[in-house]
């Protein structure tokens, strides 16, 4: 009874706008009261700071550089630019380009906002001049940033690693051939859209454009090569991985590139700074929160109602996928983590859920969940970067949610697809 009130009571203070550090915070201190009353006082702050006193949190702080390094640099440009003149010219190719770009600034930023942000500008006017229209356009840039969170480096996955003790490393493995079979789905919508409006082809480049496209690009496509590289050659361990993530972004940056100097790259710091701190209250808050759950009894509460109710994986799993797609509409992807994986995860692994399958599937999740209206974030990005009306990208959205699912269902009951990889190489 005590529980349904405190998730009651969770439940009216996110409609009500409060903030997600208190809509995880008050409930857990409450449960303290409720079920520990004789428990010192002092549990609290300890559970909040122990609970981000973990070495592989500190890859969240570097990849987040990495990421703005990136965004504000030309590292992006680069990419996109070896992408096109590899695709571009095929038919459908400004739009293949598109999603490839994604993936690949996906495959050393690990966010989806700052591949919107990085990306956005470039891909939107080649989009348009190719006759694609502006909801398509819209619609596609957002929907591809997605990838970015499935093809490691992904924050969401270390966070869930770190809630579950499932293997960082294990889970990008699993997450490259997710984040491939999503970037295939939007290809083939994408072709799908060429021939329906008559979309123009890029020109074809010169083999001498080709090769300088490559060769100006180089430092850039070294850096998924040396983050991937190590981690799965043992010569560094994900956290590793990040830190070489920004030493190798800075100096690409600023001593080959020389995409800015020293004064930018301070303020740079200053806004991934505060995009951390943000980050790492609701890690802590969760932190707090899960304990409190534990100690309530709230995952043995859910395994024998998922007992009561004669569930299997299958059915458990649609379930899941209908609780976090409707979460996804409303709240913050790294919250919906701290909120309901601690309580998920123990009734999954009672029910023979693979950790990798399982964590593959609430991150694909939570990317769906960055694009479904009313307030999937990554809409509001796509809509601020481009200076367009979010109406207009909720538009073009819907094909791409529509895939989306497909792949959702595929990636839910083939779970090979989500583990293959990660026993092949660990």
């Amino acid at each position: 009874m005590i529980v349904a009130a405190l998730c009651v009571l969770a439940l009216a203070m996110l409609v009500l706008g409060f903030e997600m550090l208190l809509v995880m915070g008050l409930p857990a201190v409450l449960a303290k009261l409720a079920f520990h009353p004789n428990m010192p006082a002092v549990i609290i702050p300890q559970k909040i700071l122990g609970g981000v006193n973990v070495g592989t949190l500190l890859s969240i702080p570097f990849f987040i550089f990495a990421a703005d390094l990136m965004a504000r640099g030309v590292i992006a440009q680069r990419l996109t630019a070896m992408v096109r003149a590899l695709i571009g010219h095929l038919p459908g190719g400004i739009g293949h380009t598109t999603v490839g770009s994604c993936m690949a600034f996906g495959a050393v930023c690990g966010s989806a906002p700052a591949t919107v942000a990085a990306l956005g500008r470039l891909c939107d006017p080649e989009l348009r001049r190719a006759g694609y229209p502006e909801k398509f356009s819209l619609g596609l840039i957002a929907a591809s940033a997605e990838c970015a969170l499935l093809i490691p480096p992904s924050i969401t996955m270390i966070i869930y690693g770190w809630i579950t003790g499932t293997s960082i490393a294990a889970l990008f493995a699993g997450g490259l051939v997710v984040g491939i079979v999503l970037g295939v789905a939007f290809m083939a919508l994408v072709q799908w859209e060429t021939w329906k409006v008559g979309a123009r082809r890029g020109e074809k480049p010169s083999r001498a454009e080709r090769l300088g496209a490559f060769k100006a690009g180089a430092w850039a496509l070294g850096l998924p090569l040396v983050i991937l590289g190590g981690i799965y050659s043992g010569v560094f361990t994900a956290t590793e991985a990040a830190a070489v993530a920004v030493v190798y972004a800075v100096f690409v940056e600023m001593a080959v590139y020389r995409g800015f100097g020293w004064r930018e790259l301070v303020r740079i710091a200053e806004s991934s700074a505060v995009t951390v701190a943000a980050i790492f209250i609701l890690l802590a808050m969760g932190a707090l929160l899960s304990h409190f759950v534990v100690l309530a009894g709230v995952p043995d509460i859910a395994l024998a109602l998922v007992k009561k109710l004669d569930m299997n994986w299958v059915s458990f799993l649609l379930f899941v996928n209908l609780l976090l797609l409707v979460a996804g509409m409303f709240i913050d992807p790294n919250s919906i983590l701290l909120l309901f994986v601690p309580t998920l995860y123990p009734v999954a692994a009672a029910l023979g859920v693979d950790p990798l399958h399982f964590g593959l599937l609430v991150t694909l999740n939570i990317c769906i969940g960055m694009i479904t209206p009313p307030f999937g974030l990554d809409l509001f990005v796509t809509s601020s970067t481009l200076r367009r009306p979010v109406e207009t990208v909720i538009r073009g959205i819907w094909p791409f949610i529509g895939v989306n699912l497909a792949v959702l269902v595929l990636i839910t009951y083939v779970p090979a697809i989500s583990t293959a990889l990660p026993r092949l190489l660990l």
